[in-house]
């Protein structure tokens, strides 16, 4: 078990992670009282197969909506709330959370990259509070990631916001620093 807290760039707002991993799979179960773009709390939970792929997410804010998805091995994905195939996500074997820097360990962790390796992919995104429009449901976005240092550092794109980042990770795969967005207290 791993315990890791962020708070936003700033200092403001406040993050707990706990980080399981076993033969089966790993699992990040988190709460956030967050600051960015807007202020709001939340709870997540995120489970994955042994080869690190998504196949649990759920998401409540505070006072807010919730979602709770599953997807299958081969990447397939199914709304549990609303008891529907989500079809937009075929392929997709990541998630990523918003409010969280916790979920970057997956791809990185997936993938498996060698030093200057890269790697696009398309994952299901969860968007922040703000962001949610209809329907509390992942949307369908194009990334890439790209080895620096194994085990170090690695550069995420969020190709399809034209957003870059250099993040630097623990042993374990969570980042430490994931500039301008949040900073690791423990």
């Amino acid at each position: 078990m791993t315990v890791a807290r962020w708070h936003d760039w700033e200092g403001q707002g406040l993050e707990h992670c706990v980080c399981l991993e076993n033969g089966d799979g790993l699992s990040l179960e988190g709460v956030v009282a967050g600051t960015r773009h807007g202020t709001y709390g939340g709870h997540y939970f995120v489970r994955t197969d042994a080869a690190f792929r998504t196949r649990e997410v759920r998401l409540e804010y505070v006072d807010g909506p919730s979602l709770h998805v599953e997807a299958d091995e081969h990447g397939n994905w199914r709304d549990i709330i609303g008891n529907r195939s989500l079809p937009t996500l075929d392929g997709c074997f990541d998630v990523d959370i918003g409010i969280t820097p916790a979920t970057n360990t997956l791809p990185i962790k997936r993938l498996n990259l060698r030093d200057e390796e890269r790697r696009e992919i398309a994952v299901a995104y969860v968007p922040l509070p703000d962001q949610v429009a209809g329907d509390f449901l992942p949307q369908r976005a194009e990334q890439r990631y790209t080895c620096i240092t194994r085990g170090h550092r690695y550069r995420y794109e969020g190709l399809f916001r034209g957003f870059t980042a250099d993040l630097v990770i623990d042993d374990f795969g969570l980042v430490l620093d994931y500039p301008d967005t949040f900073r690791r207290v423990l």
